[in-house]
């Protein structure tokens, strides 16, 4: 059972920053997931939002702003939106999961990732074009198709996109979709769940891991 900081410790702290981060490693975290997207000046950096608005003190685009002009934005507490180099520095070889949440990256990306020598580390996007073309550059990394809806055949979302992982929203998960995904040795970790009760039943429907703001409570309901 792996339990997914998402975008770090993001109840505790501000979402996809360096402190985040940290904190949910210190929380005992098995994996963190950030969002990642390009700057104007192509450079990849961890923001969950087309624009700045909500986590930041600007306004904007992201792909309309440089990365000298993110840095000078406040993303709580004083923090600011890191790249995804800074990141991989700050984690060292905790297990990250990296969320393409645009198209297009994919192999700027992937040479992030071999250049770091990162071994821990899952990509995963709602564009399941773009895993295809990850795996295709790389079949070594691990990958999971993210989705909102509630697919007839789960397990044809991720073989089409020769992805090792499926992240459905929680409430569409069931025994009959968890059996049907591991039959292909395809793990499930559904998104995103802070009530230790949902947790729980998760737990016992036999899923592989659960994506939370709230690590605490999770692994709470995980011992219960």
């Amino acid at each position: 059972m792996e339990f997914i900081a998402h975008r770090g410790a993001s109840y505790f702290e501000p979402e996809n920053t360096l402190k985040a981060v940290k904190r949910a490693l210190e929380m005992g975290a098995d994996r963190v997931e950030v969002d990642v997207r390009l700057s104007k000046d192509k450079e990849l950096v961890v923001i969950h939002d087309p624009t700045v608005d909500r986590t930041t003190d600007g306004t904007g685009q992201v792909e309309d702003m440089t990365l000298q002009e993110l840095k000078k934005l406040n993303a709580g507490k004083g923090e600011r939106i890191p790249t995804l180099q800074e990141i991989i520095e700050a984690i060292k070889d905790a297990k990250l999961v990296i969320e393409m949440k645009i198209p297009g990256i994919e192999k700027k990306v992937l040479e992030t990732i071999h250049e770091n020598r990162l071994e821990n580390v899952m990509i995963t996007s709602f564009y399941h074009g773009s895993l295809r073309k990850v795996k295709m550059l790389d079949d070594n990394i691990r990958t999971g198709v993210i989705f909102s809806c509630q697919p007839l055949k789960p397990e044809r979302l991720a073989l089409d996109a020769s992805a090792d992982a499926i992240f459905p929203k929680h409430k569409f998960v069931d025994q009959n979709m968890i059996k049907r995904v591991h039959k292909h040795d395809i793990l499930v970790y559904p998104w995103t769940i802070d009530k230790p009760k949902t947790a729980k039943k998760l737990i016992r429907l036999g899923v592989d891991g659960i994506v939370t703001n709230k690590l605490l409570g999770a692994r709470k309901a995980h011992l219960l």
